[in-house]
């Protein structure tokens, strides 16, 4: 039987934003009693700054874990995904899953690309230069750009409302704010189309931006109510967090209303009753 506990779907290795090699991922997946590893590496994506696989770290990756598969069969269940870009040129068809996300706004002005949940600087620029310092129309952009995203059919949709991720106490705009919960559940709605697989990422808490998960809980209540299904993930970047604050993260989803969360197998997703 299919155990949230038991699986990870979203990991990085240094080959990308990661700190540990696939390797020493996999080996430590093995040792914590793992039965399912989905590797979702960064898609190649031109405008990146500084994070994702280079076309020549991309070949890498995929013969990597083909390794890994072979070597772990009958041991654990290694997957080769991708979590891609909505600026990528990377296809995701030739991967065993992929994980839909924004990372980057593209400044309507300027053209000029930010990345959204690194530095506050970056943010600072981005709703100064492009949405003349009104932090609301720039959080608005991001959620038009995830509906973009969902329109590509992801396996997951990533971290939906990232845009967040050091906003800290409402410093580039306020989440309570009716303008901002309508932006994001305006997004939410539409992306049910594209994707009925929605992450409750763990990430932002276990590499302490934040204090709670995404997505927020207006937002997975919501997804309840359409009728979605919800997988926990850990958005892991190291061998520390593969399966970091996932008993919170399914106590989130019982309180939103779900009785089970999907997780990855070996055979696919799979129904893990709460």
């Amino acid at each position: 039987m299919a155990d949230y506990r038991l699986s990870s779907a979203h990991c990085h290795s240094n080959l990308c934003d990661g700190k540990n090699t696939l390797q020493d991922m996999a080996l430590a997946a093995w040792k914590q009693g793992m039965q399912t590893l989905g590797f979702t590496g960064h898609s190649h994506t031109p405008c990146d700054l500084e994070y994702c696989m280079s076309p020549g770290r991309t070949s890498q990756y995929k013969a990597d874990i083909t390794r890994l598969k072979a070597q772990y069969a009958g041991k654990l269940e290694i997957l080769c995904g991708l979590e891609w870009d909505q600026f990528s040129d990377t296809d995701p068809a030739g991967y065993d899953y992929f994980i839909g996300s924004v990372h980057y706004i593209c400044g309507p002005k300027t053209g000029r690309y930010y990345e959204i949940d690194w530095r506050e600087q970056d943010l600072q620029e981005c709703m100064d230069n492009e949405f003349d310092g009104d932090g609301l129309a720039m959080a608005e952009h991001y959620f038009a750009q995830v509906e973009k995203v969902a329109e590509k059919h992801p396996d997951i949709l990533g971290h939906f409302d990232l845009i967040k991720k050091i906003n800290g106490e409402g410093k580039f705009f306020d989440e309570a704010s009716p303008r901002y919960q309508q932006a994001a559940l305006h997004a939410l709605e539409k992306a049910f189309a594209g994707c009925k697989l929605l992450e409750i990422n763990t990430g932002a808490v276990s590499r302490g931006f934040r204090k709670d998960f995404y997505p927020a809980d207006f937002l997975l209540a919501k997804w309840h109510e359409l009728g979605g299904d919800v997988i926990i993930t850990s958005d892991s970047h190291s061998t520390e967090t593969l399966t970091a604050y996932f008993d919170e993260a399914a106590e989130a989803a019982r309180k939103a209303g779900f009785t089970r969360v999907m997780v990855l197998t070996g055979h696919g997703f799979e129904p893990c009753e709460l």
